[in-house]
C-alpha cells in the first residue's frame, strides 16, 4: 500500500509526465504532416506553412532588419522546405530547428548577396499590420509586455553572439541541443553562451533603468 508520500511524488510527477506527452503528440503530429505533404497533400503543406510562417518571418526580421527582405526570405525558406522535404529525419528533434536552420542559412546567403557583414539585429522593428500572419510572432509577443518596449532597447545593444542567442533560446524557445546543432557549436559552449547572454541582458537592462524590478 502506498504512503501519502508516494501519492505525493506521483502527483508532483503527473505535469511532467504530461509534458512529454505533449511534446511526442506533436513530434507525432509534425512527422504525419510532413508525410502527408511528402505524398502530394496540398491541404497538408498549406496546415504546415500556416503553423510554422510567423517563426520563419520573425527570424528573417531579425537577421535582415527589413520587412520587405523577410518576406522574401521568407517565401524563399518554404520553397526550400518544399524542395527538401525528405531530408527531414523524423528523429527525436522536431521540425523547428531544422526550418529555423534554413531561414538562418538563407538570410546569411541573402547578407552575403549585398555584400553585408552577417550581424545579429535587435529583436524586432516597429510593430505593424504587414506581417504575413495576423498572428503575433514570438517577438511581437515579447515586446506586448510593459517592459517590452525596455527589453528590446537593452538587446539592441548586446553583442552579435548575445543577441542571436537570445533569439534563439529565449524567444523561439529551442532547446541547448537544438541550437549545438544548428549553430554547428559544442553543446558546452551554446550553454555558457546563453548564460553569459542572459547576464549580458539582465545588466544591460539594470543599466538603462535602474529602478528595473525594484
Amino acid at each position: 500500500m502506498m504512503g501519502a508520500g508516494g501519492r505525493g511524488t506521483a502527483r508532483e510527477a503527473a505535469p511532467a509526465d504530461r509534458i512529454e506527452e505533449t511534446k511526442e503528440r506533436c513530434l507525432a503530429d509534425i512527422v504525419a504532416l510532413v508525410e502527408r505533404c511528402r505524398g502530394g497533400d496540398d491541404l497538408a503543406w498549406e496546415a504546415l506553412v500556416r503553423s510554422y510562417q510567423s517563426r520563419v518571418y520573425s527570424v528573417a526580421l531579425h537577421y535582415l532588419r527589413d520587412r520587405e527582405e523577410a518576406k522574401d526570405i521568407a517565401q524563399d525558406v518554404f520553397v526550400r522546405v518544399y524542395r527538401n522535404l525528405g531530408t527531414f529525419e523524423n528523429r527525436e528533434e522536431n521540425f523547428l530547428p531544422w526550418i529555423l536552420s534554413l531561414t538562418r542559412n538563407a538570410c546569411i546567403d541573402r547578407l552575403r548577396r549585398m555584400k553585408v557583414r552577417p550581424a545579429v539585429p535587435a529583436v524586432a522593428v516597429e510593430d505593424g499590420p504587414d506581417t504575413p500572419d495576423e498572428r503575433p510572432t514570438p517577438e511581437q509577443a515579447v515586446i506586448a509586455s510593459r517592459e517590452g518596449r525596455l527589453v528590446r532597447r537593452a538587446i539592441a545593444r548586446l553583442s552579435d553572439d548575445h543577441r542571436e542567442m537570445i533569439q534563439l533560446r529565449e524567444i523561439q524557445g529551442l532547446e541547448l541541443r537544438q541550437i549545438s546543432e544548428m549553430l554547428a557549436l559544442p553543446i558546452g559552449t551554446v550553454k555558457s553562451r546563453s548564460m553569459r547572454a542572459r547576464v549580458a541582458l539582465a545588466r544591460t537592462v539594470l543599466e538603462l533603468d535602474p529602478s528595473y524590478g525594484a
